[in-house]
């Protein structure tokens, strides 16, 4: 199931939020607040992407896809560049906001951030294995050969996602110009009282 896959997903990244918070220092604090601001972004993204093809074929089941880079190749486009977002590749907002907290994290315990890039690995894993076997491949389904591609209004609410994306995933000083402050005062709450 798609949509149950992407959700174990989230659980995975409100981890790495829990790890920057409890790294008690500024850096994994401001990658906490980071990471759940750019999660909002990619996991709201990847629930629109299963939503176009469940919208479509009424099956979130991964066996009922594959070749759908033929039929959708815009839809195709926007669900590898939220994969590796997903997955933190770097010049996305994902990378951003785990990177920062596994960097919190190794500052105040070594392990804690070894547990966190194998989960990186893990998320890789699986996230990839469900964008292979649902955008590559021959079209098995031959409900598939009538599926259309986005259409005007699912791309217009995606692709502000998209975009905001890839803007905090190069520019991050947009959100940590505005967090900085929070994140000093949760620290001071925390380990100073």
């Amino acid at each position: 199931d798609m949509k149950k896959l992407i959700a174990y997903s989230s659980v995975a990244h409100m981890g790495f939020v829990t790890l920057g918070i409890f790294s008690f220092n500024e850096v994994g604090v401001q990658g906490a607040i980071f990471q759940m601001l750019s999660h909002g972004l990619i996991a709201s993204a990847l629930f629109l992407i299963v939503g176009v093809v469940y919208d479509r074929m009424h099956t979130r089941e991964i066996a009922a896809y594959g070749g759908l880079v033929k039929r959708m190749p815009v839809y195709a486009t926007l669900f590898m560049l939220f994969t590796m977002a997903n997955v933190g590749l770097p010049g996305t907002s994902g990378f951003v906001g785990e990177f920062l907290t596994m960097v919190g994290g190794f500052q105040a315990a070594t392990w804690a951030a070894a547990g966190a890039a194998l989960g990186v690995i893990f998320s890789a894993v699986y996230m990839l294995t469900l964008y292979r076997r649902t955008v590559f491949g021959e079209i098995t389904n031959p409900k598939l050969n009538d599926i259309s591609d986005m259409n005007v209004i699912e791309l217009v609410c995606i692709v502000p996602l998209a975009l905001l994306t890839i803007l905090f995933g190069v520019a991050p000083n947009l959100i940590f110009n505005i967090t900085e402050g929070a994140a000093n005062r949760i620290l001071s709450l925390m380990v100073g009282g």
